[in-house]
């Protein structure tokens, strides 16, 4: 029997990609990977947050990419990427690639701006540092401007769940996900 292909979950920090990804990956009996986690880990760091922070975004973007080639040697896995993973080097063109091949499904988490915000003000922001110089919660805008084109390039399929709760948004990426084949 062939493995399914691994379902990456793409979108801003505050989209749900980890959230909904343990569940999805519950839901479907597959393994769940945080790729922010993991790339953390691999840093020697308890988080992503003082990981970016010790380390620097370079080399977190480094580290990044090497653990999302990793992860993908995981078939059938469920795979919640961090928020700057597609623009880590080599990354885009990796996803692409696994893509292209039929091993990979990504799902874009989308949710507008100002959505984001107010979920990301709701959880306090956790350990989320700025990218862009200033405030975690108030580069989202920016951030969504950079990289929403980028995720869309990359997406099989896009959800929009700025307003949707988590259930609904279960269910949807439930209905979306391949059944093993």
């Amino acid at each position: 029997m062939n493995q399914p292909p691994t379902i990456l979950l793409i979108g801003l920090r505050g989209s749900g990609k980890s959230t909904l990804g343990r569940r999805l990956a519950d839901t479907l009996g597959r393994p769940f990977i945080d790729l922010d986690d993991r790339t953390a880990a691999d840093l020697g760091h308890a988080s992503p947050g003082p990981a970016l922070r010790a380390e620097g975004i370079d080399a977190f973007r480094a580290a990044e990419a090497k653990a999302l080639r990793a992860a993908l040697e995981q078939p059938g896995s469920v795979l919640a990427l961090g928020g700057g993973t597609p623009t880590a080097p080599g990354a885009e063109e990796l996803i692409r690639s696994h893509r292209a091949r039929g091993d990979a499904l990504v799902m874009y988490l989308r949710a507008l701006p100002d959505q984001l915000a107010s979920r990301l003000t709701a959880d306090g922001a956790p350990d989320r540092p700025a990218l862009l110089g200033g405030d975690a919660v108030a580069e989202i805008g920016d951030l969504f401007e950079r990289r929403d084109p980028l995720y869309r390039g990359l997406a099989d399929g896009v959800l929009h769940c700025g307003s949707c709760d988590e259930d609904s948004a279960l269910a949807m990426l439930s209905a979306w996900a391949p059944a093993d084949r």
